[in-house]
């Protein structure tokens, strides 16, 4: 494939690194994109005199990165075993607010050939008597959405590095509390996000990056996802929490597993930042109809009534004139997909839409021209990410989602071990999960454009490495 001769980020980013941070876009930063009506406001709380941004901070050095876990339900009983395979890595203390559950993954990581973690549950403050442990540098939080919150704080506050599945919290308010709680206790918290590591994802941030796609202009992703039968099971998700949110709110709750790599491709947070949120939903009737056909009358859900669309999209604007879709439907009939697609001056990606072996198609010039999509890997395999590299093997043996699960612990493990930044920072996380409360302001105000904060208080202006890191090591374990 010829080069292409346009300025890439990399040999942008060799020199700002080497002379300090670079501001780009700023002085082309748009305030108020044009919109339908006026923006609704989201105003940028003062930074207190003892917080001080986490941009840049490196982990400290970990020989061991102990883990605890809080939540030990689908998600949380994979990821504990996961954490535990890590080189370096030990899992110390398990908690669920039903012990069966603490135990039984303390009995698997035995039988793994583990330690035995300590055990906490039986209330649902348990984990408030865990993170008092000497022997926890890491907590692991896979609770339900509305604890996230409270439970990450906790964490911090209790001197502790945090991950948190998604979202990390579903109010406006709750993520400037992370943020500013994270600046206060010189602690990281970091979403889960694991698509943000999937190769796929990993190959189009490394394309955008070394300017494959010329100028990016838009890209698209989200969570499409059948979840209906799982929704209605008496087991999968404890106490039906999951589907009493399709009661509750009208919020997308989960784009950002498409939204999140979209965003890194573009370096939201790093050189340009999402100013903009405008959200649309369709009628909220698929989980009602799914009810109507397969759910027998006995069952409880048949005294809900679901207010959450089936499809919510938002269209959010960028500092520097892109655009992202993120959409949200786990309600309607429908194969998987996250979209993940990227489009500049140049070309174009697409994921879930290709016959190739990778799933993904792709158009770019000068290769391509005819007006026919190609497969995607070739491309793959030019711009394969360095820890696919390195450990693809290992996370295809190890890790669900198809690794990428045991590639974002892996990586996080090594971050704090090597004493490395952290790819994803509490600004990611932030801004990732803000369309979860902006989605609800813009539809209850019919679709107006509502602001999207800037988390990180003005430092999205300079150019940064992130999830598009430089290969390192897995420091050795004794």
């Amino acid at each position: 494939m010829p080069e292409i001769p346009a300025v890439s980020r990399r040999s942008l980013l060799g020199g700002a690194l080497a002379t300090g941070a670079v501001a780009v876009g700023a002085g082309s930063a748009r305030a108020e994109p044009a919109g339908p009506g006026a923006v609704l406001p989201a105003p940028t709380p003062r930074r207190g005199r003892d917080q001080k941004s986490m941009i840049g901070v490196p982990y400290d050095v970990h020989e061991t990165v102990r883990v605890g876990v809080i939540g030990i339900g689908n998600r949380g009983r994979g990821m504990g075993e996961g954490w535990a395979v890590v080189p370096g890595c030990r899992v110390t203390a398990v908690c669920d607010i039903r012990a069966n559950r603490a135990k039984a993954l303390a009995d698997r990581l035995v039988a793994l050939g583990k330690p035995r973690p300590a055990e906490y549950g039986g209330s649902e403050d348990a984990y408030t008597e865990m993170l008092k442990r000497d022997d926890i540098d890491l907590v692991y939080i896979a609770t339900p959405w509305e604890f996230h919150h409270r439970q990450g704080r906790d964490a911090l506050l209790a001197g502790k590095h945090v991950v948190v599945e998604l979202p990390v919290a579903t109010e406006l308010d709750e993520l400037w509390d992370l943020v500013d709680t994270s600046e206060r206790t010189r602690r990281h918290l970091m979403l889960s996000e694991n698509c943000s590591y999937g190769r796929n994802e990993l190959a189009m941030l490394k394309m955008a990056h070394e300017g494959l796609f010329g100028d990016v202009t838009n890209g698209h992703g989200g969570y499409l996802h059948d979840l209906r039968s799982l929704l209605f099971s008496d087991t999968y998700y404890t106490d039906s929490w999951r589907r009493l949110w399709h009661t509750r709110s009208t919020a997308s709750f989960y784009a950002m597993h498409g939204l999140a790599p979209v965003a890194a491709a573009m370096d939201v947070n790093r050189g340009d930042r999402m100013t903009v949120l405008r959200a649309t939903a369709t009628e909220p009737k698929g989980l009602a109809d799914y009810r109507e056909r397969f759910v027998d009358r006995s069952h409880p859900s048949w005294k809900e009534t679901y207010v959450n669309g089936d499809l919510v999209t938002c269209l959010i604007d960028t500092a520097k004139g892109r655009v992202i879709r993120a959409e949200h439907d786990v309600s309607s009939p429908r194969p998987y997909s996250r979209i993940n697609s990227l489009a500049g001056s140049r070309g174009i990606f697409e994921d879930y839409a290709g016959t190739s072996s990778t799933g993904g198609r792709i158009y770019v010039e000068p290769d391509h021209s005819g007006h026919s999509w190609r497969d995607f890997d070739s491309y793959r395999k030019e711009f394969d990410h360095w820890l696919w590299k390195k450990i693809g093997d290992d996370a295809a043996n190890n890790g669900g989602h198809g690794g990428m699960d045991y590639v974002l612990q892996w990586r996080t493990v090594q971050l704090m071990r090597a004493g490395l930044v952290p790819d994803i920072d509490v600004y990611d996380s932030a801004s990732w999960c803000s369309p979860v409360p902006l989605s609800v302001t813009s539809l209850a105000a019919g679709g107006r454009p509502v602001e999207v904060p800037d988390f990180t208080r003005g430092s999205w202006v300079n150019l940064r490495l992130g999830l598009d890191s430089r290969e390192t090591n897995m420091p050795p374990v004794a």
